[in-house]
């Protein structure tokens, strides 16, 4: 019998038991996706890397009405883009937005992130305990820094999120179709605004190029809205559970602020899915690791399982603050590494030294496999996360 996506999990930190038996077997599975479609499901670290950056994948398909999906999501669940122009569309958009992720332009962020993280961390703080710490810091911070970046209103992020879940439902597509569509009506509000009044930010500058029409500036605006806050309220969620549900690799943490940089990456290595990963067709046929894939067939790189090859990292289902993790593939690699890295690694470095330096006793209200994630939303995550101190 084929394997079925996603795999039961037996706690927000613990791997499939179905997706551990299929790693042992080899690094490419034949599974059937969350609606039914035949596709490869690659989980070897090499494996991975490689076809993150080659050019026989991409996220468009020759005939996008009759290929496979992963989901219903309207943003990842099929295909995307145009297939004939794909390459150079990736390279475009890239260069529109890498002048705002630049390691100085990251650099002078960096203060105003870490101001931001003290005062979400001084608030939960004084507050009432047991702590939220997914609604108090973990939600809050990514929204208020990417709103900064690109010129979003903070005064409508319960509008904007709401409209990120509903598009990111992996369930209901025309619910998500809906989302998608509110969203982008909203970006492009806010472009038309910052054509008549523009500011130092991303939207401001995008409006501002002249041969970038308002469908592409808002098109991107809210790409980067929906990925800016969306993959690192969970990433600060996952990662601060796996580090107070081993409360010795925190406390080593508290020890020693140095291995927080180390710790960052060990933290972005570490988190597992049900088995879901990133989508990509293929472009021609071609062969890795003994599968022959057909063009057109749906391949899914499945990053967590890369990140738990045990050829790669050693004990890797241990969360370790002193490994080296540098070749964790959390934001992808080669042509598509995801541009928003620095800016993520910021946050994680401000969440987990602000924590260390004024909840030096921080420790999980609950038990961590009480604690629940999302499985109808395209970035998963936990629903809550219950401390003390």
């Amino acid at each position: 019998m084929i394997p079925q996506l996603p795999f039961d999990r037996p706690g927000p930190l613990a791997a499939p038991p179905e997706l551990e038996r299929l790693c042992a077997q080899g690094p490419v599975h034949r599974v059937r996706t969350r609606v039914g479609h035949d596709a490869w499901l690659v989980t070897g670290h090499g494996e991975v890397r490689a076809l993150l950056d080659d050019d026989r994948l991409g996220r468009a398909h020759r005939d996008p009405d009759r290929a496979a999906r992963s989901g219903e999501s309207a943003l990842f669940g099929g295909p995307m883009g145009d297939f004939d122009t794909e390459k150079a569309d990736h390279t475009r958009m890239r260069s529109l937005l890498r002048p705002h992720f630049t390691p100085k332009r990251m650099r002078l962020l960096a203060p105003r992130v870490e101001r931001l993280t003290a005062e979400l961390i001084g608030t939960m703080e004084h507050g009432p305990r047991p702590a939220d710490l997914h609604e108090a810091l973990a939600v809050p911070l990514p929204i208020q820094v990417i709103c900064e970046l690109l010129g979003v209103p903070y005064a409508d992020r319960e509008r904007f999120r709401a409209w990120s879940l509903v598009a990111g439902d992996v369930t209901d597509r025309a619910r998500s179709e809906q989302g998608l569509g509110e969203l982008f009506d909203y970006g492009l509000t806010l472009v038309a605004a910052k054509r008549r009044e523009p500011a130092d930010d991303v939207i401001s500058h995008l409006a501002a190029d002249p041969d970038v029409e308002d469908t592409e500036a808002a098109g991107l605006a809210m790409a980067l809205l929906f990925a800016g806050h969306e993959t690192t309220v969970v990433q600060i969620g996952l990662g601060v559970l796996g580090l107070l549900a081993d409360r010795e690799q925190y406390r080593a943490l508290v020890a020693d602020p140095g291995l927080v940089p180390g710790a960052v990456e060990e933290v972005l290595r570490a988190p597992r899915k049900g088995g879901d990963g990133v989508p990509r067709y293929a472009r021609v046929d071609f062969e890795i690791a003994g599968a022959a894939i057909a063009a057109g067939d749906l391949v899914l790189c499945d990053l967590g399982s890369a990140n738990h090859d045990p050829g790669a990292f050693t004990d890797p289902e241990r969360l370790d603050v002193t490994r080296s993790a540098g070749a964790h593939l959390g934001f992808g690699h080669g042509m598509r590494y995801c541009i928003g890295a620095p800016l993520a690694r910021i946050e994680l470095r401000a969440v987990l030294e602000g924590l260390m330096r004024r909840l030096p006793e921080l420790r999980l209200a609950v038990a961590a496999d009480e604690l629940s994630t999302r499985r109808d939303v395209l970035t998963g995550g936990l629903t809550a996360l219950p401390v003390t101190w």
